[in-house]
């Protein structure tokens, strides 16, 4: 049988650590408490409900999970909801997992280990949801995906209208000129934001009678400045016709453009980059990047307002589109009209 003596061997922390962790103290880093509970996920540890230090007979903090380590832009709705979050007096535990992750799967072992009081994801992928989130009957808020077609009681959900930023990344660029416009990020996922982001580039590409192929203009990578930078290497070998690209995320963008000046290319004189997000380092880069801004500050309040109505006036679950706004700078070239 598994105790809390293979739970520190296995997860590298002393049985001190563990027990606080089971015990939900609050003296524990987020990092430790991540890695403590996916070793008790992983053996599938069944607290003894008898022993004192195991005894959780009520409700603890919100739990916010959050989908990938290295995206600015929910750690800039992670600031807001914590200072929302406290302000009502309400305890917030964060966990980190992987990009791939299956958030919902993690949260139900939460639900056993911790028993949060709700649920707030940050990213999330929708057939995850579909599939098991039934399980989970704690009021919860899934931010920057849109959960309404899944009509689940108890699952709000608030994100940008990503399909219409796409198109209007997309727009931006063909009136500046460019025809030959490539892809950076994402997967093909069907249920993950960026495949719906990919489908808006290619209605906006065919709308304006651009050629897209995906097969030669869209590589996908994950959320990061370097797997955007390894990305935009294999675009650029494999298209070197491009004269724009336009990257679902800021921090691949911001690789994007540092690949391009490795290949002797500048931004924009030789290859112009659009970003998504609207994250602070944008403002700082050089080029500054030209990127669809997300509204953090609007999204958090909207989560926060949702689940704590949830939680204290059983109010309905919400769904609603937030409004993005185009920030043209300076990584983006208006070319002359062809004759």
């Amino acid at each position: 049988m598994t105790t809390i003596k293979d739970i520190a061997r296995i997860s590298g922390y002393s049985l001190g650590t563990v027990s606080r962790v089971l015990n939900n103290h609050p003296d524990v880093s987020d990092k430790a408490r991540a890695q403590i509970l996916a070793v008790v996920q992983e053996l599938g540890f069944e607290p003894n409900a008898n022993a004192k230090h195991l005894k959780m007979q009520t409700f603890s903090d919100i739990a916010v999970l959050v989908k990938g380590t290295q995206n600015p832009l929910f750690a800039d709705i992670l600031e807001k909801l914590q200072a929302l979050l406290h302000a009502q007096g309400e305890g917030v535990f964060v966990a980190y997992l992987d990009e791939d992750a299956n958030e919902v799967k993690y949260a139900l072992e939460l639900c056993r280990i911790r028993r949060p009081k709700g649920f707030l994801f940050l990213g999330g992928d929708l057939e995850f949801f579909r599939q098991d989130f039934a399980a989970i009957t704690v009021p919860s808020v899934l931010l920057t995906n849109d959960a309404s077609a899944l009509a689940l009681p108890n699952l709000s959900s608030f994100s940008t209208d990503d399909a219409a930023a796409a198109q209007a990344a997309i727009d931006y660029l063909a009136a500046a000129g460019h025809r030959a416009i490539g892809v950076l990020g994402g997967n093909l996922a069907q249920e993950q934001i960026s495949y719906r982001r990919l489908q808006a580039v290619e209605a906006a590409m065919a709308r304006h009678g651009l050629p897209f192929s995906r097969d030669v203009q869209h590589e996908p990578c994950r959320y990061s400045m370097q797997d955007g930078y390894a990305a935009a290497q294999r675009l650029l070998e494999r298209a070197p016709h491009l004269s724009a690209v336009f990257a679902l995320g800021d921090v691949i963008a911001l690789g994007a453009m540092r690949a391009a000046r490795d290949r002797g290319l500048g931004v924009p004189a030789d290859l112009s980059v659009v970003g998504f997000d609207g994250i602070v380092s944008g403002q700082f880069s050089i080029p500054r990047l030209t990127t669809l801004r997300q509204d953090t500050a609007r999204l958090a309040e909207l989560a926060v307002e949702s689940l704590l109505s949830r939680l204290h006036y059983a109010a309905p679950p919400r769904h609603q589109l937030i409004p993005f706004q185009l920030l043209p700078r300076e990584s983006v070239q208006s070319l002359s009209p062809t004759p």
